[in-house]
């Protein structure tokens, strides 16, 4: 089995090259999805989270507001910004880490020259690339950033260009997810364009998968 991670930036467009990986034959976990299944009431990284942010993160029905409690987290003041995503990451990562593993030592034992994939926009910044055979790094210009998360969730480009900025505020710059990359996608150009990248990376992935299977 070959364990890869596949991160990029805000709104780099991980999630459409992931999907395009898992249509050729890939296994893909998004570590958001865990995350969002972690805090669900109940759960201990909920109670966590619950006791680090307080209730104002809650909706009425208890569930955890995601957008208020990225708003506690990236939105506290500058001097405090950083301690309080820390205290953020420290609750959850280890958590997602430990589902991440559970699941890709599963896809190995059903198959061996399994692609085991893990979507995750902080795999460097969590300091986990090394859990993982082979890094892909998802790419796009400045702007268009901006222009997608725009459009993902419906507000005008002014307020996605702060926070995108934001949010990348606790991300390393591209330049260094390049640099720690066995494979770079560039998700710059038409979707075509990207899906033949795609298909390349994946064919050499495939082969690495088989021979260690």
């Amino acid at each position: 089995m070959l364990k890869v991670g596949l991160t990029g930036g805000i709104a780099s467009g991980k999630s459409v090259v992931g999907e395009m990986f898992v249509a050729l034959g890939a296994h893909l976990i998004q570590a958001d999805t865990i995350a969002h299944e972690l805090m669900q009431p109940g759960e201990a990284v909920y109670q966590e989270v619950l006791r680090m942010f307080g209730a104002a993160i809650l909706n009425p029905d208890g569930s955890v507001n995601r957008a208020r409690l990225a708003e506690a987290a990236f939105g506290a003041p500058a001097g405090n910004k950083a301690s309080r995503i820390h205290e953020l990451n420290q609750i959850v990562h280890p958590a997602v880490i430990r589902r991440q593993e559970e699941w890709m030592a599963e896809v190995g034992r059903k198959d061996p020259r399994a692609i085991a994939m893990v979507e995750a926009a902080l795999i460097l910044e969590a300091g986990v690339a090394k859990r993982f055979d082979r890094l892909v790094v998802v790419t796009c210009r400045p702007e268009q950033r901006i222009q997608r998360w725009a459009a993902r969730v419906g507000v005008d480009e002014e307020s996605a260009r702060r926070e995108v900025g934001r949010r990348m505020a606790a991300q390393f710059p591209d330049e260094e997810k390049i640099k720690a990359a066995d494979f770079v996608i560039d998700n710059s150009g038409a979707l075509d364009e990207t899906h033949r990248h795609v298909r390349q990376v994946y064919g050499e992935l495939k082969r690495e998968a088989e021979k260690n299977g």
